[in-house]
C-alpha cells in the first residue's frame, strides 16, 4: 500500500543543518521577480546586497538551495509517484526577522495525513531555530497525491479562509516571465514538471508549469509591497492554498483586503477568465 496513515502520521523525518547567504537570498528575489524596477529603492532591497531584506517566503528553499536532483514523495508509510503530487497548502511562521545569512537546524515530522478519496493529503511540519536553539520559523507544507486516496483514513477538516464580501481595498497585477521556472528551479526544486515538457505531458499539462512556491512567494512579496510598504520584517506569518496552476509567461492579479493585523488576499490569472491561482491567502502583521 503506497500510503499507509498508522506509519506515517508522526513519523520522524530526522534533523538536517544548512546554511545560507546574502547570495542564496538574492538568487530567490531575483527568481520571483525582484529588480523588475532596478532604479527603485524598494526592488534593490530585495536585489542588492546594500539593505538587503529576507522575504520571509525564503523559509520554503533555504534548506534545499544545494538540491540537484528531483524531490521524491518517499516517508515513512508514503509511497507516492512524483508526477501524482501537487502541492496544496504552505505556511510560514516567521518567528523573528529571517537573517540575510545564517546556519540553522530543522527538524522535521508527517503532522498528518487525509483521505480525500481521490486523492491523499500529507502534512509536513518542520521547526528551524538557529545552531543556539533560538527559532527562526515554523513551515507547514500540505501535497495532494492524486489517486492515491481511499486508503481508509479521515477526511480532514474544511478551512477555508473566504475574503471579505467588500470590494478589495488594494489589486495588484504581477506579471511572470517565460523563463520564470526554469529560475526558480535554481533555488532546489528540481521536479521536471516545470522544466521538461514530455514530462509535463504526461502529468496531463499542455506545458511546463511554474512552481507553486514560486507563485506563493511572489504573491507574499506583493502584498507586503502593497500593504507593508515592502517591509519584511513586519510579515509575521502568510499562509495559502494552492487553487490552480499559473503557466510562465502569465500575469497575476492579487486582490486585497486589510482588517488590522489581518491581511487577507486571492490570486488570479486574468488571461483564463480570472481562473483561481493562489487563494485562502492570509498575511499576519508582525508587532515591530
Amino acid at each position: 500500500m503506497p500510503i499507509d496513515p498508522s506509519v506515517a502520521i508522526g513519523a520522524d523525518l530526522g534533523e538536517v543543518t544548512f546554511s545560507w547567504t546574502a547570495s542564496d537570498v538574492l538568487l530567490y528575489h531575483l527568481a520571483l521577480g525582484a529588480g523588475a524596477d532596478p532604479l527603485a529603492e524598494p526592488e534593490l532591497r530585495y536585489a542588492y546586497e546594500r539593505d538587503l531584506q529576507v522575504l520571509p517566503t525564503f523559509a520554503t528553499v533555504a534548506a534545499n538551495l544545494r538540491v540537484f536532483e528531483p524531490p521524491a514523495v518517499s516517508f515513512p508509510g508514503v509511497e507516492v509517484d512524483l508526477a501524482k503530487v501537487l502541492h496544496g497548502k504552505q505556511e510560514v511562521i516567521a518567528h523573528r526577522p529571517l537573517p540575510v545569512e545564517g546556519k540553522a537546524v530543522a527538524r522535521s515530522r508527517i503532522a498528518d495525513v487525509f483521505d480525500k478519496g481521490k486523492a491523499a493529503v500529507i502534512v509536513q511540519e518542520t521547526e528551524v531555530s538557529d545552531t543556539e536553539g533560538t527559532p527562526l520559523w515554523t513551515a507547514r507544507s500540505t501535497i495532494f497525491a492524486r489517486g492515491e486516496g481511499g486508503f481508509g483514513g479521515e477526511r480532514g477538516p474544511s478551512d477555508r479562509q473566504e475574503p471579505p464580501s467588500r470590494e478589495p481595498d488594494i489589486v495588484v497585477d504581477t506579471p511572470t516571465l517565460p523563463q520564470q521556472a526554469l529560475l526558480y528551479r535554481l533555488c532546489g526544486d528540481r521536479n521536471p514538471l516545470h522544466a521538461d515538457p514530455e514530462f509535463a505531458s504526461a502529468a496531463g499539462f499542455d506545458a511546463p508549469i511554474l512552481h507553486g512556491l514560486c507563485t506563493y512567494g511572489m504573491v507574499a512579496k506583493t502584498v507586503v509591497g502593497a500593504v507593508l510598504g515592502g517591509n519584511t520584517a513586519l510579515a509575521g506569518r502568510f499562509a495559502a492554498k494552492f487553487a490552480g496552476v499559473v503557466f510562465p509567461g502569465e500575469t497575476l492579479r492579487t486582490r486585497i483586503w486589510r482588517d488590522g493585523d489581518t491581511v487577507t488576499s486571492m490570486t488570479t490569472c486574468p488571461a483564463r477568465d480570472d481562473a483561481p491561482v493562489l487563494t485562502d491567502a492570509v498575511l499576519t502583521i508582525a508587532q515591530p
